[in-house]
């Protein structure tokens, strides 16, 4: 199975303060925003500027069936069996294209229906789609469960033979 994360409305290349006037916060510039790999905070799957009109990423996944659903597995799906999840991580990006991350969203995967995630695990695609900027303009942190996110089964054909596929992360 493959999950396919298809990301709008990102906050920008700036991220003010946490509290506005506050100086001992800074304000991050250059975000990027990136898919992290399972046990590798470094390890990033195509980072997007925080200024995109879109991003998406396509990530390889295998299902079991376990007494509690079904099960995802993945080298970017994080956590222990019936807490899986996802992390979106973002960072700046410096002038040598080191990446250091300030913030994370955990796209929990067992907030997945259980109806959605079995048809996309006979499918072989399920898609998420959601906004990355709060509600406070700032880049989209903590966890993700509907409605902040909209998950859906897919066929994995319908819409996966152009996007980017899974492989080497990116290098800034």
């Amino acid at each position: 199975m493959r999950i396919r994360i298809d990301a709008r409305d990102l906050p920008g290349l700036t991220c003010p303060p946490v509290v506005p006037d506050d100086s001992s916060h800074p304000v991050y510039r250059n975000i990027h925003v990136a898919v992290q790999r399972r046990d590798r905070r470094t390890e990033l799957l195509h980072p997007h500027p925080g200024n995109a009109l879109f991003a998406t990423w396509i990530l390889e996944c295998t299902t079991t069936a376990s007494p509690n659903g079904t099960d995802v597995r993945g080298p970017y799906v994080q956590g222990r069996p019936g807490e899986r999840f996802i992390y979106l991580s973002w960072g700046t990006v410096d002038d040598a294209g080191a990446f250091t991350m300030f913030r994370r969203a955990k796209l929990m995967l067992n907030a997945v229906p259980t109806d959605i995630l079995d048809a996309a695990a006979g499918s072989g695609l399920l898609v998420g789609r959601l906004g990355l900027t709060d509600a406070h303009g700032m880049p989209l942190c903590a966890r993700v469960v509907p409605p902040h996110i909209t998950w859906c089964a897919e066929h994995a054909r319908a819409g996966g033979s152009s996007q980017r596929q899974e492989g080497a992360p990116d290098r800034l």
